[in-house]
């Protein structure tokens, strides 16, 4: 169980770090190149799930919100009795990984709208006092960051392409997605699970 709360609390801490400081010194589409033309910090921001894709309106907001904390509730009871059995490490540190990035956007939608003012594409997000941010509880926005733009070339640039292939840009972008620690740590978890781990799932 030692092991299981340390990675959870490392990758909330990691997340939420890097969260809170963009949230503070970024506008909403302001990039930072990190490592060359492939890895930027990108800031922006959505009221959905991972990697960018949504759920529309505030019901929907809610719903996803509410269906996170019942998750985060299923999946803790569900390490706790996986420790009782003793399972494999492996099973328990993806499972981990899976609640720690569940925790780390709930925290965002849960929080977010409550302590920052709004963030814009001409204006930095401030902290301000509890209930007088931009939003209310469980309507937070999830903020991203993460963008890895390995290829990135247009229609011109490549005619043997698919047209289809190409943005409304007429970029052709691999890879496209904009997001956070907490949707990588819940990709590796899960494809932990399904390349190593499946045998191990039934209760």
């Amino acid at each position: 169980m030692k092991k299981s709360l340390l990675i959870i609390l490392l990758v909330l801490i990691f997340d939420q770090i890097l969260k809170v400081w963009i949230k503070l010194n970024m506008t909403i589409g302001e990039e930072i190149p990190v490592l060359g033309n492939w890895f930027n910090l990108y800031f922006t921001e959505n009221n959905g799930m991972a990697f960018g894709m949504q759920l529309g309106g505030e019901w929907g907001k809610l719903s996803l919100s509410i269906f996170r904390i019942l998750a985060i509730i299923a999946i803790g009871i569900y390490i706790y009795m996986l420790t009782k059995r003793k399972a494999s490490n492996g099973l328990i540190l993806s499972i981990s990984m899976i609640m720690a990035g569940a925790l780390g956007n709930i925290l965002d939608s849960a929080f977010y709208g409550l302590i920052f003012t709004q963030s814009s594409y001409h204006t930095v997000a401030e902290l301000t006092s509890f209930g007088n941010g931009y939003a209310s509880a469980l309507h937070g926005k999830v903020v991203d960051m993460l963008y890895f733009p390995i290829i990135d070339i247009t229609q011109t640039d490549a005619p043997w392409m698919p047209s289809f292939l190409f943005g409304y840009d007429n970029h052709f972008i691999f890879f496209r997605p904009i997001f956070n620690i907490a949707d990588s740590a819940i990709t590796i978890g899960v494809t932990w699970l399904l390349i190593f781990e499946r045998k191990h799932l039934k209760l």
